[in-house]
């Protein structure tokens, strides 16, 4: 079987602010808008399409698998960025990382509240 994800739409008001948010902190280029969408690709071929709303926008979460290395490169750009990060999905261990799993992970909010995260390794891989 050959099932992948491909793509996810995400809602924002700022379709073009939102996606250049998420590209700047992960380190990634926007993509020209297709359509009503503005994606942004992430290395695995998933692509974020941004999507502007004027609804009343329901908070997704959204995580990003990443290597230590990267972990130091998008966490430096968060922190660098002045914005509040936790490290629980709940939002009570602020300015905290969490060690997960023998890895590090962190939790911040774009501008329209979606919970995205970052971390090293996949919950349940052990130490």
């Amino acid at each position: 079987m050959t099932i992948e994800l491909n793509h996810t739409i995400v809602a924002a008001r700022d379709k073009k602010a939102s996606a250049r948010f998420l590209a700047d902190i992960l380190g990634l280029e926007v993509s020209p808008q297709y359509g009503p969408f503005v994606p942004v690709q992430i290395p695995n071929g998933v692509t974020l399409d941004y999507a502007e709303t004027s609804d009343p926008i329901t908070a997704q979460h959204y995580a990003f698998l990443v290597s230590e290395e990267e972990f130091d490169e998008i966490f430096g750009r968060i922190e660098e960025a002045g914005l509040t990060y936790w490290a629980d999905p709940g939002h009570r261990k602020e300015m905290e990382i969490n060690r997960n799993d023998g890895g590090r992970g962190a939790y911040f909010e774009d501008p329209n509240g979606h919970n995205l995260e970052i971390l090293t390794r996949p919950y349940g891989s052990g130490s």
